[in-house]
Formats: C-alpha cells, sequence, structure tokens
C-alpha cells in the first residue's frame, strides 16, 4: 500500500502509532453526545436541536462542526414523506366567523389565542382522525382526540379537554379553519359557554392557520410517516407518548427559543 500510494513504511508506522490528536479525541467525545441526544429524540432531532441541547446544558460549541460531525456520522432528523386526504368540509349553511388573527401569529402569552384543526393518520383498519387544539404563545397542545370518524364530536372532545386543562380567562380567540365541524352549533356553544371568541380563517387558505398545520406537519414527520400502524389502537398509543411525552414536556421549539412548550409555559407563568 505504501508503494502504491508513494508513502514511505517508516512514515506509516509512525502514523499508526501516534497518539490521537486533542481535537480528534474531543471530535469522538462530542459525536457520542450527540448520538445520545438524537436517540432521546426517537431519532427527530437535526443539528440546529442538537446544538440547542448542547448549549442548554452549558456546552459552547459552533452548529457548523456539529453539523460536520453529524454529517460524516449519517445522523440526520427525519424526514416528512407526502400523503394528502381532505379533512375540512366548508360547504354547509353555518354562520362563519371573522378573521380575528389576519395571520399575526406573534402571541407570546399563553391562552391568549388557541388554534384548531384536524388531521388523519393511517392504519390498516381504515383512517384515524386526530383533533388538535394548540396554544399560540407556547405551541403546547393543550386538547386533543382520536376518532374513527369526522363528526364534530371528536373537535369537541379536543375543545373540552383543553378547557379543562387550562381554565382560560374570558377573551381568549379560538381561531379555525370553516369546516362543519367548527360551526356546528354544538361548537359555537361551547366556545360561548367558556366566554371564548371564534375566529375563522378565509376559505381554502391553510396559511391561516399556519402554526397549526406547522405541528401537524412535526407530528407526521417526527411520528406518523415512520410507523406502519397495524390497528388504530396502537396508533393512538404512540400518539398519545408523542404529543404528552415527548412533544409537549421536551420536544424544543425553534419559534420558542428553542425550549420545550412546557418550559416555555412555566417561564411565561
Amino acid at each position: 500500500m505504501c508503494n502504491i500510494l508513494g508513502l514511505s513504511a517508516s512514515g506509516y508506522y509512525a502514523w499508526r502509532e501516534r497518539p490521537e490528536s486533542p481535537r480528534a479525541a474531543a471530535n469522538r467525545a462530542l459525536l457520542e453526545e450527540i448520538r445520545v441526544i438524537h436517540t432521546t429524540s426517537s431519532g427527530t432531532y437535526g443539528s440546529p436541536r442538537v446544538h440547542a441541547v448542547l448549549r442548554a446544558h452549558g456546552r459552547r460549541i459552533g452548529h457548523v462542526r456539529i453539523e460536520k460531525l453529524m454529517r460524516r456520522a449519517g445522523i440526520r432528523g427525519l424526514a416528512a414523506l407526502p400523503r394528502r386526504t381532505r379533512t375540512t368540509d366548508s360547504r354547509h349553511d353555518d354562520p362563519i366567523a371573522p378573521n380575528l388573527l389576519g395571520r399575526n401569529f406573534t402571541t407570546t402569552q399563553p391562552n391568549r389565542v388557541w388554534l384548531a384543526d384536524i388531521t388523519y393518520v393511517a392504519t390498516n383498519e381504515g383512517w384515524l382522525y386526530v383533533s388538535g387544539v394548540l396554544d399560540l404563545g407556547t405551541r403546547k397542545l393543550v386538547g386533543w382526540s382520536m376518532n374513527e370518524t369526522l363528526h364534530a364530536e371528536g373537535a369537541l372532545e379536543a375543545l373540552r379537554m383543553a378547557i379543562n386543562r387550562q381554565r382560560p380567562p374570558p377573551g381568549l380567540i379560538h381561531h379555525s379553519d370553516r369546516g362543519i365541524q367548527y360551526a356546528s352549533e354544538a361548537y359555537r356553544r361551547a366556545l360561548a359557554t367558556a366566554n371564548i371568541t371564534p375566529s375563522m380563517s378565509r376559505k381554502g387558505d391553510c396559511w391561516d392557520n399556519a402554526p397549526m398545520e406547522n405541528f401537524f406537519h412535526t407530528l407526521k414527520t417526527e411520528r406518523v410517516h415512520h410507523r406502519d400502524y397495524t390497528t388504530r389502537d396502537e396508533a393512538r398509543r404512540d400518539l398519545f407518548g408523542y404529543i404528552e411525552g415527548f412533544y409537549n414536556p421536551h420536544r424544543l421549539h425553534s419559534a420558542l427559543g428553542y425550549l420545550s412548550p412546557a418550559d416555555y409555559e412555566r417561564r411565561a407563568a
């Protein structure tokens, strides 16, 4: 090999016996930390969130260095797989609330604005529909439910959980699309009883509810699209573990300065 590469045999043996450099040793130790953080996140974190965790632990390490080590070791965050189905039916005669947000997603306090939407999860038994209520200020999923149908009761269950969990003060704005679930008489009555003001997106404009869409994108990117659920109950258990065991208490959110929803909520309180 030395002859082919144009190197001396003595140079090769000197290199082989040379002790590991301090930089190489530090990178090896750092890579082990990165692997632990990546594994703890169930393989979801890319270099920005790994960097944020290390900084939270007091490590002053550049993002570029972490990115290079992860790339060389083949460590990366999960990527989304495209799947689409329709969950919004705005073809109804129920009242439509005005759009009170106007894409102003700058709220930083809890229980000022809630966002609501419904998504779907494929299982071998058929679709599982997930209704969610997200606190815009903390990005915490404050209410959720999982059902076999798109009936309004699923969205109501998520709303009731959010109200019972957060006990919001009067004046809270609840923003959703124009779907029949949110425009239904039962849902409007539940909002009015809790002194919550309804707001709705413009017709067919998902950007009017972008943070809620982003949450469901994260849920699918980091969990759903990397699972094959045999039953709806299996999907329910797995999604519960992601939402209450990882996302709300631990997942670092870029919009929160790389704090978790739970940590941000505690600081805001």
